[in-house]
């Protein structure tokens, strides 16, 4: 499906959806557990890639309430699936359920899309080896296809922490129904570490401890999860609430208000922080979970992502439209996810008259030199790929045309909707 964005205002009050990195560790942990109900999830294609993962096995997930889903877990002991598992385009699934997988004595294979197999997990392989686990890349290079088994009992691992941190989460996850717990030592500094704060709020919520330690991190054996009342709660994602705020900030005259965006571990809150440096007014209700956001002059400045990834699309946007430079630094670790996302920015920005270098660990946009006119871009089949250029329409001079739009449904299915309702000139 291709979108049309045209010059437009927005103007209103929007939902944020719910957390998608939220609602993957709780459907798990909900999978680990003898069950509970997940309240407000993100129903979406990646988190119904950690659905069915659950499912296969031994698990169930009822969706048949809108606002909750039910999942009823294999208590800790997950059976071998009698099919492959086929994580789709989400990362997320396949590193956090390769972990599962060790808990069997059997093999579970694991794949997904032409995106997935290509990123890499030899570094969750080689920690599964460590625990004497079986761990394999079928074509022998890191990537999916995996092959996964073994029946671990814990123990200790060295991992490199500058790869994904999704590693991490995985391994603690499991390690806390393995017999001895699981000691992971990072090799390397944790990058997106937030991710891994995450991890540790919702499984402190499912009664499950796991903490730092001086050299990385390490959760008990023998634990079980269970979350008070049986049920866990999805906070609102701010990675999408990234793109919400950039499109109050470059194109709400009479301002926007976002809800939602009730404070958590989630490490792109700092997108708040980001626009307010930037010159944004906004005022953020932390309480009520309310941020109000209006059109202001911005200017460029220097932010490293190496804790928030997922937020360079909508900087590298943010700066397009800017005076000034905007430069983002500590980038390497974002050309790794669906698609290469630094090069992605770079060429698709550049297709619509911004002025942008890329270097291999930064991405410099020179607002400026930067005059933002309608084009066709493609949305490289990658959700924040398309709603960044999506916000970057609203103020192209002309029509944008982002191809491939329908990958939305990754994290933000509403999106378009809730964009038009907003009174932006949206065609599909």
């Amino acid at each position: 499906m291709d979108v049309t964005i045209g010059t437009s205002t927005v103007a209103g009050t929007a939902q944020a959806p719910p957390s998608k990195s939220y609602t993957h560790r709780a459907i798990l942990a909900a999978g680990y557990a003898d069950g509970a109900t997940v309240r407000d999830p993100l129903v979406s294609a990646d988190t119904k890639a950690t659905m069915r993962a659950v499912t296969a096995y031994g698990g169930s997930v009822d969706r048949s309430d809108e606002s909750a889903i039910e999942v009823a877990g294999f208590d800790g002991h997950p059976e071998t699936p009698d099919t492959v598992i086929d994580c789709a385009n989400s990362g997320t699934t396949m590193r956090l359920v390769t972990a599962t997988a060790t808990l069997q004595d059997h093999l579970t294979v694991l794949t997904g899309d032409d995106s997935l197999r290509s990123r890499p997990q030899g570094p969750l392989l080689e920690a599964i080896g460590q625990l004497d686990g079986r761990a394999e890349s079928t074509r022998d290079n890191g990537q999916a296809p995996l092959v996964v088994g073994g029946g671990i009992d814990g123990g200790a691992v060295s991992i490199p922490g500058d790869v994904s941190s999704q590693y991490i989460t995985a391994l603690l996850m499991a390690g806390a129904v393995t017999e001895e717990g699981i000691d992971v030592e990072l090799t390397t500094e944790l990058k997106s570490s937030p991710y891994v704060d995450i991890t540790l709020e919702v499984l402190e919520d499912y009664g499950v401890t796991a903490e730092r330690t001086d050299d990385g991190f390490t959760v008990g054996g023998g634990q079980s999860y269970e979350p008070t009342a049986g049920e866990y709660h999805v906070p609102g994602d701010f990675s999408s609430i990234s793109y919400l705020l950039a499109m109050g900030a470059l194109a709400a005259p009479e301002g926007m208000t976002v809800t939602a965006a009730v404070p958590s571990a989630q490490g792109d809150t700092a997108i708040v922080d980001i626009l307010d440096r930037m010159g944004a007014t906004l005022s953020w209700d932390r309480e009520a979970g309310e941020i109000a956001v209006e059109q202001s002059d911005l200017t460029g400045i220097e932010v490293g992502v190496e804790d928030t990834p997922d937020l360079l699309p909508t900087i590298a946007t943010l700066g397009a439209a800017a005076d000034g430079v905007t430069r983002i630094t500590d980038a390497e670790h974002v050309r790794y996810k669906e698609t290469d996302r630094v090069s992605a920015m770079a060429e698709e920005l550049t297709e619509m008259g911004a002025k942008v270098e890329e270097e291999q660990d930064e991405l410099v946009v020179y607002g400026e030199d930067s005059e933002l006119h309608g084009a066709t871009v493609d949305g490289r089949a990658d959700h924040r790929i398309i709603m960044s250029l999506a916000v970057a329409g609203l103020v192209a001079d002309g029509e944008t045309t982002v191809t491939g739009a329908e990958h939305v449904d990754v994290s933000f299915p509403n999106f378009f909707d809730l964009l038009e309702s907003l009174g932006a000139s949206v065609v599909r």
